[in-house]
Order: structure tokens, then sequence, then C-alpha cells
């Protein structure tokens, strides 16, 4: 028995347009209701969300039966943190704060089992492989793991095209509110230098065969973005449509 497809990996390869939710309870009932609602992709976050490694485990558990392929990202770019992420049975990993073409080669060697990464061949016994049930999982498991890395400062965007020439990175997200404060805009992700900024990344992204993404709280910026071409988009955060639709209610019955 191989490692499972990578369903999501396969789309982004394909062309194929993604629509995504973040996830940020920490929960694995929330994460697991947000599995029903049609998503083909949805976040764990790790960076600003309340996970642990066993509460990611938790939400990767809840989303097994769901259509919605889980996208784990990590809190910082560690080897050890991809390391136990994937041997708990992430298949994609999202990458914050990359600004350099040789920390991104050492991301993509992360994930990769020797000789041509440094993964730790530990996997047997954890749920990558079913505890030991895919017998097939280290020689398969690195063509099924999907490498997206977030550039969003100016630093990154300045080495943009180095990173791009790598081989292994399936795709790079764009984080319009990082990138919009380190240019000086604190947080203001539509004003047009920072808009220039997306559009040229984007297309830049696409131009060297890789997918982009990125994350729209607005329906005007999601439309903006997706009109731009971002391929992996996300169109929400989770704790950001209770509030929303939380607060509105209340204020519709008052």
């Amino acid at each position: 028995m191989a490692a499972p497809v990578n369903h999501f990996k396969q789309a982004l390869k394909e062309g194929q347009r993604q629509i995504g939710c973040w996830c940020t309870f920490g929960e694995a009932i929330t994460t697991e209701l947000m599995g029903t609602a049609g998503f083909d992709w949805l976040v764990v976050d790790g960076e600003h969300a309340p996970n642990d490694i066993r509460s990611i485990r938790d939400q990767l558990v809840a989303l097994a039966t769901s259509s919605a392929e889980p996208v784990v990202r990590v809190p910082i770019g560690e080897a050890w943190l991809i390391k136990q992420v994937l041997d708990a049975g992430a298949q994609t990993v999202l990458v914050p704060m990359v600004e350099t073409a040789d920390q991104a080669a050492e991301l993509v060697r992360a994930c990769h089992y020797p000789p041509h990464g440094t993964r730790g061949v530990g996997a047997t016994g954890a749920r990558a492989t079913r505890f030991g049930a895919v017998q097939n999982y280290i020689p398969t498991a690195d063509a099924q793991i999907c490498i997206l890395l977030q550039v969003e400062n100016r630093k990154g965007i300045e080495n943009l095209d180095e990173i791009l020439a790598l081989e292994g990175i399936d795709g790079i997200f764009i984080g319009p509110s990082d990138l919009s404060t380190d240019m000086g805009h604190e947080g203001n992700s539509a004003h047009p230098e920072v808009r220039a900024v997306i559009a040229d990344a984007i297309s830049r992204i696409k131009a060297a065969g890789k997918a982009p993404g990125i994350l729209g709280v607005t329906d005007e910026a999601t439309q903006a973005y997706a009109d731009m071409g971002a391929q992996f988009l996300a169109v929400g955060i989770d704790v950001l449509l209770l509030a929303q639709g939380a607060r509105a209610l209340a204020a519709k019955w008052r």
C-alpha cells in the first residue's frame, strides 16, 4: 500500500482553482464542521491559532472523511516541526515568512526523506502510515507531499524569482497583511501600491509554473485576487465567520 494520493497537490498541478478557508479555533469539532461546508482545502493554522501537535493531529483526524484537503500551517519553518506534522498525517504544509532561496531549499529538504531530504525516517508507528499499515509509505511519501511557502515581506518579494527557480515547491502563498505592513501601509492590503506588488508576484509565480495562493477576507479583496489569477484562494476565516454572523444576528433582532 502506497501513501495516499494528495488530491490538492494534484489539482494544483492540473491548474484547477481551489477555494479554501482558515480554521483557527484549534478545536477538532469546529474543523470537522468546516469540513462539511464544501471547501476544497482548509488551513489548520499553527501560526496564529492556539494549536499544538496534538490539536493539529486531532483536526487531521476530524477531516479524514471530508472532501476538503487539510493544509497545515506550521508556526515557523523548523525541520522538527515539519517532521511532526508530516508524521501526524499532513500531506500539505504551509510555511510562513520565507525570505530567501536558501531558506526555501532547506524547507523542501525537510519535507523529503533521504537521500533527497532530511526528514527523519520514523513514521512507521505514526498516523501517517496508519500505524504501520501503509507498508510502502516511505518510498512513496515524497511524491505526495505538497510544499507551500509564504512570501510576505519585501525581502521575500525581492528574492521571489530565486525561490521560484527551486524544484520541489508546489505553490507560493502571498501574505497580504504582513506584506502591506512591511511596505509601510500598516495592514492596508488594499493600498494600490500593495495590490500592484501582489499582482506582479502572482504573475511571476504562474509564469514559473507554480501555483499562486492568497487569503481574502472581504468580497472585494477576494474578487481582486481571483482576477489576478490566484489559484489556491482562501476566502475566509472561521472565527470571523462566526463573529460577523453572530454580531449581525444580534443587531438584527435587538
